[in-house]
């Protein structure tokens, strides 16, 4: 088959606790994902030779050498698809998740979570994929939204919801509702 798809196998573990055996949690996450990728073969898949494995990285957060490579050989078009064992393996962070779809996206690459039946070179998995992202979406607005309603009720309340103001280290500092009222509950009131 002349179509050919270059697919990047991602692997992680957060520690580095027994990364130094001979068969550790990254060369069982690349076995499970290469022969996903095999089985694909009659579609052109095929796994390319670099290794983009993150050995002691958390998934927190997208400072890790491997994925850095990775986002780099796919802006050169070196990968068609990122398959992984388990979608925390990319990342365990919603919002980074969306980032890194879009780059995905961008550069025309898909993405394949082996074990959790999630794969966006079909339109069931694309759809999959933009339902879970529409709710991380909603749920980043909800809460400005919330964020905002309350900033603008406590303000018609004459409510200060921020810090002091450093200037402000002389004199007596605004009484609190607390002191006004003796209620535990709300914020300083402005002067």
């Amino acid at each position: 088959m002349s179509n050919r798809v270059r697919c990047a196998i991602y692997t992680r573990k957060s520690s580095e606790e027994g990364l130094e055996q001979s068969f550790n949690s990254l060369d069982a996450q690349r076995e499970a994902c290469e022969a996903f990728v095999k089985s694909q073969q009659h579609e052109g898949w095929r796994a390319i030779s670099t290794h983009y494995d993150d050995g002691g990285y958390t998934g927190s957060n997208m400072d890790r050498p491997a994925l850095k490579q990775l986002m780099a050989d796919i802006h050169v078009g070196k990968v068609s698809v990122v398959v992984v064992y388990k979608v925390d393996r990319l990342t365990r962070s919603l919002a980074d998740f969306a980032k890194l779809v879009e780059q995905f996206d961008k550069f025309n690459v898909s993405f394949v979570s082996v074990t959790q039946q999630f794969n966006t070179t079909s339109s069931m998995g694309r759809l999959t994929l933009n339902v879970l992202l529409s709710f991380a979406q909603f749920e980043r607005e909800v809460t400005g939204e919330r964020i905002r309603d309350k900033i603008t009720a406590s303000k018609k309340k004459g409510m200060w919801m921020g810090r002091h103001c450093a200037a402000r280290i002389h004199g007596p500092g605004p009484e609190t509702h607390r002191q006004r009222t003796g209620s535990r509950h709300g914020a300083h009131h402005l002067q």
